[in-house]
């Protein structure tokens, strides 16, 4: 097995692992869409999920309404039960 296939066993076993527990067909979903999608379901208060996340209070709030618009839901509570329907959190 050359080094090339090597790197490209492990990348894909990589990204198998970091797929882990999302769903197929991610409805066009980020990673970090997922993430901030479980913090909410989970109640963790906005400054909390901004310093895990690395980000601001302002820029989660923009992402949660953003976020609320490719869900077509109006509120961060439907895209957490949609999210919820769907096995994300």
């Amino acid at each position: 097995m050359s080094e090339i296939d090597t790197l490209d066993a492990e990348a894909a076993s990589s990204q198998e692992a970091c797929a882990d527990h999302v769903p197929s067909g991610s409805h066009g979903l980020t990673s970090t869409d997922i993430e901030l999608l479980r913090l909410l379901a989970q109640g963790v208060p906005m400054d909390t999920i901004a310093r895990q996340l690395y980000t601001s209070c302002r820029t989660n709030r923009r992402r949660i309404r953003a976020l609320c618009e490719k869900l077509g839901v109006g509120t961060p509570i439907e895209a957490v039960a949609w999210a919820a329907r769907r096995g994300y959190v």
